[in-house]
């Protein structure tokens, strides 16, 4: 029966090829891709054969082999960026009400935040832009944010701080005047995060699965949506990682479909996908 699902396609793309497609995909990333996934894998990865003009997926996979580099399209090509400015905006609001008064009421001067899984940036702009808005002389703390993802084009896109204008309809005014440029000529529909923004945060290609480079904790760690797509053991393992590297009573924020209830940790769910860091004894 393969050969009829392969009618109308450009390219043969059978289920060995598919599963090898998932096994390197987990390979190099820890991704779990579903087998539901396969026309959604072929429709992607299509566009890498036609970019190199090659005419199978073997030749694709043999292309890979001889350049390793091609690795990271591969994974650009299969990983899923959904993100948006605030989204999940409790998790912006206990920053404002908790975190905040937090770290005035203890005098804490030096402020270290990481956003692992960053997509194309919206979720880091979002903290500095809270932190900002809520620290009063901002110009007083030493804040560093550190935004990381494995998809280097998305990375791109965040970096430049250059964003469609549709991007921004739903944030409130204010934040529109006090952190946007609008584009004009060529970069008419476009806006631009103000530099002092950008400013405060370093975007960096990084494998979870991989080692990682960091020293030093974080007050705080968004690592929202990234979870979903491991398996039981790779998330155990992440979250192993994770707790090392957040302050003891420090806090984590997942994604609205995760959970670390399955899993035996240091963390300690205080609000809806909020967990806080217990302090070992």
């Amino acid at each position: 029966m393969e050969p009829l699902l392969n009618l109308g396609r450009e390219f043969d793309f059978t289920d060995k090829q598919f599963a090898k497609v998932k096994s390197d995909l987990y390979d190099y990333a820890g991704i779990v891709l579903a087998d539901h996934k396969k026309s959604m894998a072929y429709n992607r990865l299509v566009r890498r054969l036609r970019a190199l003009n090659l005419q199978s997926f073997d030749s694709y996979f043999n292309f890979i082999a001889a350049n390793p580099v091609e690795i990271n399209q591969f994974i650009n090509a299969l990983t899923t960026n959904l993100s948006s400015f605030f989204r999940e905006k409790h998790h912006f609001d206990f920053i404002v009400s908790t975190i905040i008064p937090r770290i005035r009421a203890s005098a804490q001067q030096r402020i270290r935040i990481w956003s692992a899984g960053c997509s194309n940036g919206e979720e880091a702009y979002s903290i500095a832009m809270s932190l900002t808005e809520s620290l009063l002389s901002i110009d007083r703390y030493d804040i560093k944010i550190l935004a990381t993802d494995i998809n280097s084009s998305v990375l791109e896109t965040a970096q430049r701080g250059l964003y469609d204008i549709d991007r921004i309809k739903l944030l409130e005014p204010h934040l529109v005047r006090k952190y946007f440029i609008k584009g004009r000529g060529n970069y008419h529909g476009k806006v631009q995060i103000r530099p002092e923004l950008q400013q405060m945060i370093h975007f960096k290609y990084l494998n979870l699965i991989s080692e990682w480079p960091m020293q030093g904790q974080f007050d705080f760690i968004f690592c929202r949506n990234v979870m979903i797509y491991f398996n039981r053991q790779t998330q155990r393992q992440l979250i192993l990682n994770l707790a090392r590297y957040i302050q003891p009573e420090g806090y984590l924020f997942v994604g609205h479909s995760e959970a670390l209830a399955h899993q035996q940790s240091d963390f300690k769910l205080i609000g809806k996908t909020i967990y806080q860091h217990q302090a070992t004894l």
